[in-house]
């Protein structure tokens, strides 16, 4: 097959670059672990009707008809754009077979039709965490799922990811502040708020008037709650000097301050109130999530998320839920920037070649791979009966750091072709160094 022109926002990666991801991946399966979320897969495809049925997205999916179907599909499907709703229809259609509050984690593919730009793709891999309640979700897990989260990102920091802030408001509070000052077009306040950083305050009190219908004291007041910002749950003083009063307003209040009292104690500096934070879907009904790589913010939220109260249903039976999604290609757009200095130290999982001596004798090869295999050392047996200082180089092409011999001067021998020392060897006992055991990412 020709070379084909690179499909803009489909990232495929190298091999090295590919160990860098998977132990990303790795960092964040066992983090979640810890904390209790059991590992799910949902399937690729969703329903249309599904995926486009909240929020503004619709222009995102991507649909999928068969090539040879006849007429239009009877149940058009499309690839999901996040793992949320998929989630609350995974729970719906196993809702008897779960114990709640149930606590899932999914890291797999997402595809949206968005412009690829930094760090934006196409099809992307997200890692979720989120928990479902049964009928009531304790406010606790809107503390809980954040601080998951920072968890996981300090045991990202050794892989070049660096610190982060993570930005939280409520909607409840957004919608009592509207409502508390008269304004009923809860949704274009939203809206116009969550563009706060984009287009600037002034841009926004226009956008006020034209979207919202708000006078000019109530574009100020809004503007004036925007600015709040603070790790404290003190900022609850700053929100009621604004004067204005909703019983939403009080419990979004409540529970912001709960989760930054909780934060204090056990992340402290991580979790930040920012009331401009509005987050796009219209599903979220609570707290609101995003997050920020401490300066590289231009990338804008690496995890973002929320809580729901309706997006999970089965007849009048509702599901509630929090949580978040992490950005797994938008970390490595970060992190495969050169500057950040991060590699691996090489690709392949083979930590051993080894040689051929003539064809006839490469049983005697593969009994010695098949020895290491089944104490867990990645091998490989060379291609070809070359000379041996062209299978050296085969293992220095491919970043192998060893190579071992069936019938050197005393027997077995293997050498470390970085060093150059060859020394005897025994297929039974011998074990590389940690270090070398398997690909490791580190800072050059």
């Amino acid at each position: 097959m020709a070379k084909s022109a690179r499909l803009s926002g489909f990232p495929e990666r190298l091999p090295a670059q590919r160990v860098i991801e998977r132990s990303i991946i790795d960092t964040l399966e066992h983090t979640f672990a810890l904390h209790g979320f059991s590992s799910i897969h949902h399937r690729a495809v969703e329903p249309l009707s599904q995926l486009a049925k909240d929020g503004e997205i619709d222009k995102e999916i991507f649909a999928l008809s068969r090539l040879h179907s006849e007429g239009a599909e009877r149940n058009p499907l499309g690839l999901h754009f996040d793992l949320t709703v998929p989630l609350a229809r995974y729970v719906a259609d196993n809702a008897s077979e779960l114990a709640f509050p149930f606590k899932a984690t999914r890291i797999q593919p997402v595809w949206r039709g968005e412009r690829p730009q930094q760090g934006r793709y196409r099809e992307f891999i997200q890692a979720d965490i989120d928990v479902i309640a049964d009928t009531d979700l304790p406010g606790h897990f809107e503390v809980e799922i954040p601080l998951a989260v920072a968890d996981a990102f300090s045991r990202l920091e050794p892989l070049g990811v660096p610190g982060i802030r993570i930005v939280v408001n409520d909607r409840r509070l957004l919608e009592g502040f509207a409502r508390g000052i008269g304004l009923d077009n809860v949704q274009a306040v939203l809206r116009c708020l969550d563009k706060y950083d984009k287009v600037g305050p002034a841009e926004v009190a226009r956008l006020l008037g034209v979207e919202a219908g708000a006078n000019e004291e109530q574009q100020d007041l809004c503007l004036r709650l925007a600015a709040i910002e603070s790790d404290s749950p003190e900022f609850a003083a700053e929100v009621r000097a604004l004067g204005v009063e909703h019983p939403l307003l009080e419990e979004g209040l409540e529970s912001l301050t709960t989760m930054l009292t909780a934060a204090n104690d056990r992340a402290p500096g991580v979790i930040v109130a920012q009331l401009k934070i509005a987050r796009g879907l219209d599903y979220y009904t609570g707290a609101v999530y995003e997050t920020q790589l401490i300066g590289h913010e231009e990338l804008g939220s690496v995890a973002s998320g929320g809580r729901y109260d309706s997006l999970a249903t089965v007849g009048r039976k509702n599901y509630p839920g929090v949580g978040m999604s992490i950005g797994v290609s938008r970390l490595m757009a970060h992190i495969l920037d050169p500057a950040t200095g991060i590699t691996a130290t090489r690709g392949t999982p083979s930590v051993v070649v080894i040689a051929v001596a003539d064809e006839d004798r490469r049983a005697d090869a593969d009994a010695v791979a098949t020895a290491l295999r089944a104490r867990d050392i990645a091998c490989e047996v060379s291609p070809s009966a070359a000379k041996f200082g062209k299978q050296i180089r085969y293992a220095e092409r491919r970043e192998i750091p060893f190579v071992w011999f069936t019938d050197g001067e005393g027997g077995h021998e293997i050498k470390d072709i970085r060093s150059g020392e060859q020394t005897p060897a025994d297929p039974a006992t011998w074990e590389p160094a940690d270090a070398d055991r398997r690909p490791r990412v580190y800072r050059a």
